[in-house]
């Protein structure tokens, strides 16, 4: 993800401690890599687990990703969609309003 993306307080995490933000990226590819999932089923994976934990910053990073790699917006909001019966109508439809913000950023 680019540095401009990433939200301010990121950046300066990213600035403050490279080192840490260095170990943190290199952790996230070995993840990657541990398993056979291809790269777009990680995708909504990581979105799911985001919009599951209520996450509001990590649903807007991973759809920010996904959209990036050539996911769609369907695709997106069908994991959104899902959680209604797992977390609930109220946190479901917070998630699907986070991935309808950050697809309303992209097409500005």
């Amino acid at each position: 993800m680019a540095q401009d993306q990433l939200p301010p307080i990121v950046q300066k995490l990213q600035r403050d401690q490279p080192r840490v933000w260095d170990a943190y990226n290199r952790l996230g590819e070995a993840l990657g890599q541990a398993g056979p999932l291809d790269a777009r089923t990680e995708h909504l994976v990581k979105l799911a687990i985001a919009v599951g934990a209520g996450l509001q910053g990590a649903v807007g990073a991973h759809t920010r990703r996904s959209l990036a790699d050539g996911l769609t917006r369907e695709e997106l909001n069908h994991v959104a969609l899902l959680a209604v019966t797992t977390v609930g109508w109220p946190s479901a439809v917070a998630a699907y309003s986070w991935i309808e913000e950050e697809i309303a950023k992209r097409e500005q």
